[in-house]
């Protein structure tokens, strides 16, 4: 058996053998090791939709329970990247992307937010209109009080940070509905 008989991957997509070479291999298997110590770094509820065997799920919970980065955490991500082989790598990629996509819309759903908070404890009555343009499902009255007692804290010298928080937190109810 010679070495160009280990790199044979069955037939191409025109019917003749497809020969990878063992870089292609690695950089595959690296991969897909990385795509497990994504896994590793989701929530148990990301993780739950996820579709995968209980198997994979399991070695991947058990991740959690290694405290030092050492060799043992290298072996057991190398075992996870034997057990994702028998999986569907794409599904399971795909799945990663959509929940590290969903960060970065969060992340800039709360910037937008921010700044809608700052604009309307720092301006007067066209800052309101133009969020109630925005958002024609604000409660007036409520949101008046909110920027109201927001904008009070922001002039002291030692502010209590709670307006703030419940007019970000009544800002963001109604920019998910």
């Amino acid at each position: 058996m010679t070495d160009k008989d280990n790199l044979k991957n069955g037939p191409g997509p025109d019917g003749e053998e497809e020969w990878v070479s063992r870089a292609q291999i690695k950089l595959e298997v690296k991969a897909i090791t990385a795509l497990g110590e994504q896994l590793g770094n989701l929530s148990p509820d990301q993780l739950a939709r996820i579709p995968m065997a209980d198997e994979l799920r399991g070695a991947i919970k058990e991740t959690r329970s290694i405290k030092v980065r050492t060799g043992a955490m290298k072996r057991h991500m190398s075992y996870i990247g034997r057990l994702m082989r028998a999986e569907d790598v794409d599904a399971i990629k795909q799945a990663v992307e959509q929940f590290t996509s969903g960060t970065s819309l969060n992340t800039a759903l709360f910037t937008k937010l921010e700044r809608w908070r700052d604009r309307l404890c720092s301006g007067g009555n066209a800052e309101l209109q133009a969020y109630l343009d925005a958002y024609p499902d604000a409660d007036i009255q409520h949101l008046r009080q909110l920027v109201r007692n927001a904008s009070k804290e922001q002039g002291k010298e030692t502010p209590n940070q709670a307006p703030g928080r419940k007019l970000f937190k009544y800002l963001r109810e109604v920019a998910e509905i």
